[in-house]
């Protein structure tokens, strides 16, 4: 084991493969590095600890209430649903959000290195903020998508950035304790966003709940303001004649389309509605074309392609994929679980304060483990394992279940996925050279804000065609079923308002399509798990230069 702040690893240490047998000098030189390649990038003076902890505060403001608001939406679901009467859009309350980061994260790395940090915070905070004050003053459940949509491009930005900015500060070898306080901030936010949801809802309105957070994110805007002064790469083009707009259309437009016509098929339209059968495919000629922009013609690519075919970045961002499915549709789908039990918005939240707590152990705990021992790969494969194992016992609840239990697993779930945030962030930026970091940061944070999207509408495809068949072949032949099945598949509420023969049936309908939710959550779990195994062993390196 090396010594905490040493650099005196052995090779082999420095670029260990996957079961520990040595690496060729070559690729260990073009992805790891080296001084020539960044030596025209300006680094930031390495701050003290104090100060890092007050710049880092401030940035962790906006990724806390991003976190929040990516998840508010859980408990607010049904009651929003129900003000509008279509519980059918329930999805698009959520996947609206998170469509929109998924857009704009993947610039947020490239723009940033040109334009500033601070200006892309300050950007992200406006549209945060003006996104959370459309969403408190809403009057159509379209002007709510449209909030939703605004406040996600602002998110993105707020959770992505800020990434960049610990890149920028902090050492690799220290890089995991620190971003194992970030996750805290964001694991915070998503954890107490149900509760906070529930909350507000039941006391004031589920408004009020998003108009709180627009004064808390002009302070977060002031903070970035005031704090942030990381150097940019001067050139003798200006900034705005060196962002890749084409790469930025064509990749924007390719996320669009994509989740555009997953979120719609099975839930708003039919799989063979033309708004289907057309974004589907025109999102591949997109993808083609951003291909063809980012590897021949962008001189500054937003994504430099060839990063994404080295094994590593490929493994780590595959492995966010698929884990950021599996747990935004347990954060979605878990208090909807609780409600069938008969339990209130408020309380729903509350179980999943455990996974907050989780979240703050596993992130803190990985990031002193990488800093003691300066390796992650069977750190990587333990956080999944235990991810995996907790969302097999999810797998199995049903309405008897013990109240006790989801609190236990629910920690247990949050150690391992806040674990599998911090050690894949190492293992991807330790991967490529350091003027790279931010670009193939923020192409992670792609992938995780298109597998948010994702696991959410492959969630709801599978609740909704479960509830839709077994209510359906259960109560088909009855009086009024086609009222009232459309009734119970538009708001849980009318499962209060049953007739007393239909009650437990519907519950056990219910209780079945939750199930196949959580079958195709654990699912997604194993394949972020088996794919995490094809990482490569890279050097955490004691200092931001990396020599």
């Amino acid at each position: 084991m090396t010594a905490v702040d040493g650099d005196s690893s052995d090779p082999a240490t420095e670029s260990s493969p996957l079961l520990g047998h040595g690496q060729d000098q070559d690729h260990d030189t073009r992805l790891n590095g080296v001084a020539d390649a960044d030596s025209d990038l300006p680094l930031a003076d390495e701050p003290s600890t104090r100060r890092l902890l007050l710049i880092m505060s401030g940035v962790w403001l906006g990724t806390f209430l991003a976190a929040l608001d990516s998840t508010i939406i859980a408990t607010l679901s049904a009651p929003i649903s129900a003000s509008f009467n279509s519980l059918s859009l329930l999805s698009w309350l959520a996947s609206a959000y998170l469509i929109a980061n998924a857009a704009l994260q993947p610039l947020s790395g490239r723009l940033t290195d040109i334009l500033s940090r601070r200006t892309g915070l300050i950007f992200s905070n406006v549209f945060f903020c003006a996104g959370n004050l459309i969403c408190g003053l809403a009057t159509s459940e379209w002007v709510m998508i449209l909030g939703r949509v605004v406040a996600g491009m602002g998110g993105g930005g707020l959770t992505a950035i800020s990434t960049f900015i610990a890149s920028d500060l902090v050492p690799l070898r220290r890089r995991g304790v620190w971003q194992g306080f970030g996750n805290i901030s964001y694991g915070v936010g998503a954890g107490v966003g149900g509760v906070f949801g529930g909350w507000i809802n039941d006391v004031w309105g589920w408004r009020n709940a998003f108009l709180i957070q627009v004064p808390l994110t002009v302070i977060s805007g002031l903070l970035a303001w005031f704090l942030i002064d990381i150097p940019i790469k001067q050139t003798e083009k200006s900034a705005w004649r060196r962002i890749d707009v084409l790469g930025a259309v064509t990749l924007i437009t390719t996320l669009i389309l994509l989740l555009l016509g997953i979120n719609s098929g099975g839930n708003v339209v039919p799989w063979t509605h033309p708004l289907v059968l057309t974004s589907l495919p025109l999102s591949a000629v997109f993808l083609g074309l951003f291909i063809y922009v980012e590897s021949t013609y962008a001189e500054e690519p937003v994504i430099p392609v060839r990063l994404l075919l080295d094994r590593t970045v490929l493994s780590s961002c595959l492995t966010n994929w698929f884990t950021t499915m599996s747990t935004f549709a347990l954060l979605f789908y878990g208090p909807i679980y609780f409600q069938v039990k008969g339990l209130s918005t408020t309380q729903a939240g509350i179980r999943f304060i455990p996974q907050s707590v989780g979240t703050a152990v596993g992130s803190v705990t990985t990031g002193l483990i990488m800093r003691w021992t300066g390796r992650y790969y069977f750190l990587t494969v333990t956080v999944l394992s235990i991810f995996v194992a907790s969302l097999s016992i999810v797998s199995t609840f049903n309405l008897e279940t013990p109240a006790w239990e989801p609190f236990i697993v629910f920690f247990f779930a949050g150690i391992g996925y806040s674990g599998m945030l911090t050690v894949t962030l190492l293992a991807l930026i330790s991967a490529v050279e350091h003027r790279n970091q931010a670009v193939i940061t923020s192409a992670s944070y792609a992938f995780r804000s298109t597998g948010s999207a994702i696991g959410i509408t492959i969630s709801s495809a599978v609740f909704q065609n479960i509830l839709k068949l077994e209510l359906w072949d259960r109560f088909g032949d009855r009086k009024g079923a086609a009222e009232i099945i459309g009734k119970l598949r538009d708001s849980l509420d009318e499962i209060q308002h049953l007739p007393p023969s239909w009650k437990a049936d519907v519950m056990d309908v219910y209780m079945d399509a939750l199930r196949g939710v959580f079958l195709t959550i654990l699912g997604l779990a194993v394949m972020g798990l088996s794919v995490s195994l094809a990482m490569r062993e890279h050097k955490l390196h004691s200092n931001l230069a990396r020599k």
